[in-house]
């Protein structure tokens, strides 16, 4: 993985590395401090948690297809909104997800590296792309 020079870079970076189950690559992206509030059901995941769980195969992410992203930069900080279809298992339970995500990101030793990351389940009912 390069250096991630813009928050743009930094997000595709994070989407590869999850289906690619890069515990390496996920590790020098996500702050130390990271926290996930993840899509299924709300609970906070640490970044000890997620790369545990990504290590040992207990999360697989098949697919992440992102759109609608939208960027906004301040000062050392970005906020990255969008759109996914995730596909994978947890366990041996299947599972797929349509999300609006929001993802923050801070510049630390002259990269962007993730700090935080909220994903909200769209209902079928509301799935429209």
């Amino acid at each position: 993985m390069t250096d991630e020079l813009d928050p743009l870079t930094a997000e595709r970076n994070f989407f590869t590395a999850l289906v690619e189950g890069s515990v390496e690559d996920l590790d020098q992206l996500l702050a130390d401090d990271f926290i996930l509030i993840e899509v299924i059901g709300g609970s906070e995941i640490t970044k000890s948690s997620l790369l545990a769980a990504i290590g040992s195969g207990q999360l697989k992410f098949e697919a992440i297809e992102p759109a609608d992203s939208r960027l906004r930069v301040y000062q050392g900080a970005a906020v990255i909104t969008g759109r996914t279809q995730m596909k994978g298992r947890f366990g041996e339970a299947p599972f797929t997800a349509s999300s609006r995500y929001t993802h923050v990101f801070v510049e630390q030793d002259g990269r962007w590296r993730m700090v935080s990351a909220q994903g909200t389940q769209i209902s079928a009912q509301y799935n429209r792309a």
